[in-house]
């Protein structure tokens, strides 16, 4: 593997999917960057699996909301290592009717998904224009294809991280860098723990929730030498349901 394809970065990677992928994408071959807002245990426990894999694992505890922990975690970092891949997974609900909502509940939600977003890719991007290669995988999700009731905030994040990850792409394709997402649809994690099952599994063609694996799969594809021709699009992994 050459020397500008070791690393990958991942955020909210301490649990769930973005666990799953940080796992996944060290067995591919590489060195994680795991990124966690504060689950010390669960990280230190992704980390032993990363070195399970024989790769090297850096815990990065910080809020990708806020913008100078972004830049404390990350900028002497990106002067001396570049990154082949980051995964933008950070993220979280906080579900509720919109004429209920709190403009906390609001703009906590958009912070985390777009404004993490924006502040990590902006410092990776720079980068890896200069080393004309990379990969970005944004996590996004069913809410933000359709929109799902009682998920205005949720959707509305989801759904503007799906317009960046377009934008991007066509921005940064002439310079070898690959930008797409995957769209979760109901994956067993602590997120749907709550949810009735009963209720959802008909609506799915498949009739089962999906694992984090199954998305951290499509993530592996999506950063392999078997999708070089792939930018700018959205991964749906769902059972059928969108």
């Amino acid at each position: 593997m050459s020397e500008n394809k070791k690393i990958a970065l991942v955020t909210g990677a301490s649990r769930g999917i973005g666990a799953a992928i940080a796992e996944t994408l060290a067995c591919d071959g590489y060195d994680i960057w795991l990124n966690y807002r504060s689950d010390h245990e669960a990280a230190q426990r992704v980390a032993e699996k990363v070195t399970a894999c024989g790769r090297q694992c850096l815990l990065l505890p910080f809020d990708v909301a806020d913008e100078e922990a972004v830049e404390g975690a990350l900028s002497e970092l990106l002067a001396e290592e570049t990154p082949y891949i980051l995964i933008n997974n950070a993220g979280f609900a906080r579900d509720g009717i919109m004429a209920l909502m709190s403009r906390y509940d609001w703009q906590s939600v958009l912070n985390v998904h777009l404004d993490g977003f924006f502040l990590v890719t902006k410092l990776v991007v720079a980068r890896m224009l200069r080393k004309r290669a990379g990969r970005i995988v944004n996590i996004v999700s069913t809410s933000g294809q359709t929109g799902v009731a009682g998920q205005v905030n949720y959707s509305a994040a989801k759904a503007g991280l799906i317009g960046a990850t377009r934008s991007l792409a066509a921005e940064v394709a002439k310079r070898k860098i690959l930008v797409n997402a995957v769209a979760p649809g109901f994956i067993e994690t602590e997120m749907t723990a709550d949810l009735p099952v009963d209720k959802i599994l008909p609506t799915i063609p498949l009739a089962r929730f999906g694992q984090a694996q199954e998305v951290a799969d499509a993530v592996s594809f999506l950063c392999s030498d078997k999708a070089t021709y792939i930018t700018g699009q959205i991964l749906a992994v769902n059972g059928g349901i969108v």
